[in-house]
């Protein structure tokens, strides 16, 4: 009877496995990226926040803030953690 039990427990063993590796893993994966994306940031880097917004960083603050220039003379303070992604800087060939 206990042979049974158990083998009536071994499917839902099985999906929380698989669920496990397709999207607890990679969803822990991603937010690991993205913290040490955001505690690199530095000073002339070209970013896109969660609004859809680019601007480059002028000014990294303590409290987890940053200042972000998005157009001539034009500079808005936004949260890190809402820094979607870094635009990658081509480099110029002389």
């Amino acid at each position: 009877m206990s042979g049974q039990g158990i083998a009536q427990f071994i499917p839902l063993i099985l999906i929380f496995v698989i669920f496990y590796f397709f999207l607890i893993r990679p969803q822990q994966k991603r937010v690991k990226d993205h913290k040490s994306m955001v505690e690199a940031l530095k000073r002339g880097d070209e970013v896109i926040t969660a609004g859809g917004i680019l601007g480059k960083v002028e000014r990294i603050m303590e409290d987890d803030r940053i200042e972000v220039t998005i157009g001539d003379n034009v500079k808005v303070q936004i949260i890190k953690s809402t820094i979607t992604s870094l635009l990658k800087k081509e480099e110029v060939k002389k």
